[in-house]
């Protein structure tokens, strides 16, 4: 039984036993993947993603892939376009070049393979890439405010507040603090070692205060989590198990609801926040992106827009329309016009404004 949250293992549309059919081409795509050493994550998501497309062309008689052209992968980028998901709201563009994107890889990789003497997808355009900015950024009291609500003399709750404490110090991604085992963390150099994105590890320090939640939680908690056979992983759930990612990411989500802050979020609202918040202190953008582990500078870079303090008060200082003695004095007489009523207001008003 897989547990929840997981993927069940699916078999592509088509027939089986076609050696030019979509089932045995796909497969040997996604085993090409673990040859090339990508992470069984990706391998799991491509499969994902391709399972879709392969239904929808089985769906409309295309068993293989020497049967695709141009104009049908276009027909799928209007089919992801106008999908909607059980919610009743459309896919992200985001969302949609993911979908996309291990489509196109698979023609290359069948062309390039001679499966293939022309690839469909190669001048198939995928969405623009948006650029958005994180919705909700917490301040440094807001934070303060979510990592005191786990009840610290309880197990559990000391382990939720360590797990907030290094989501914070660190910015690292759910997964990467999921996979977090015992030999990773140096206490005594102030560092850990994260296992990131795409089997790219990297050393990244941890504050003390992190740490120290870290020790207390290893001393007291985990002695009560961990089952018989350990396999090292410094997050443990209720039941001595590997932590799921959907429970992960509800669990931290709870407890920024509790702070009521009027503001929400997860795994992720901890590394916008952290970043952001180093940045607005003088980091440089640099550390910040190998603190991250963003590969592309530019993707770090989204962090000088949210950080907006810096922005803030040079706006203050240098914009002519500031707040002074003299009209903030008119404002409080305008203010007190209006109350009343009074029709002299709208000539304040425009003395004000001219």
């Amino acid at each position: 039984m897989p547990r929840k949250g997981q993927r069940t293992e699916k078999h592509f549309a088509g027939d089986a036993a076609d050696e030019r059919g979509f089932p045995q081409l796909a497969e040997a795509f996604l085993q090409s993947m673990r040859v090339r050493n990508y992470s069984e994550n990706t391998v799991r998501l491509f499969a994902h993603h391709l399972h879709g497309f392969v239904t929808w062309s089985v769906e409309r008689s295309i068993t293989r892939p020497a049967e695709v052209t141009k104009p049908l992968l276009e027909r799928y980028q209007r089919h992801l376009y106008h999908h909607r998901k059980k919610n009743g709201q459309p896919m992200t563009f985001r969302a949609q070049r993911g979908a996309f994107v291990p489509v196109r890889l698979m023609f290359r990789w069948l062309c390039r393979q001679n499966h293939l003497l022309a690839n469909p997808a190669a001048d198939i355009e995928l969405p623009r890439s948006e650029k958005r900015l994180p919705r909700h950024i917490l301040t440094a009291a807001e934070a303060e405010r979510v990592l005191a609500v786990p009840d610290v003399a309880d197990v559990l709750g000391l382990r939720d507040r360590a797990i907030l404490e290094v989501l914070y110090s660190t910015g690292m991604r759910r997964m990467e603090l999921l996979g977090l085992k015992l030999y990773d963390l140096d206490a005594e150099r102030g560092t850990v070692l994260v296992h990131g994105k795409g089997k790219k590890d990297r050393m990244i320090p941890m504050g003390e205060r992190a740490f120290a939640w870290v020790r207390r939680y290893l001393d007291e908690a985990r002695p009560k989590l961990a089952p018989a056979i350990d396999d090292g992983r410094v997050f443990l759930a209720h039941d001595g198990l590997a932590f799921e990612r959907e429970r992960l990411t509800q669990l931290v989500a709870d407890h920024v609801a509790a702070a009521d802050i009027g503001k929400t979020g997860a795994c992720h609202l901890f590394r916008h926040t952290c970043a952001t918040l180093m940045l607005e202190n003088g980091a440089d953008i640099r550390f910040i992106q190998q603190l991250l582990g963003h590969e592309n500078l530019e993707t770090t870079q989204i962090y000088t827009q949210v950080s907006i303090r810096a922005l803030k008060e040079v706006h203050t200082r240098t914009h002519p329309a500031r707040l002074t003695a003299d009209n903030a004095e008119l404002i409080a007489e305008l203010a007190e016009d209006e109350a009343e009523n009074d029709p002299a207001a709208g000539a304040k008003k425009n003395a004000f404004f001219e």
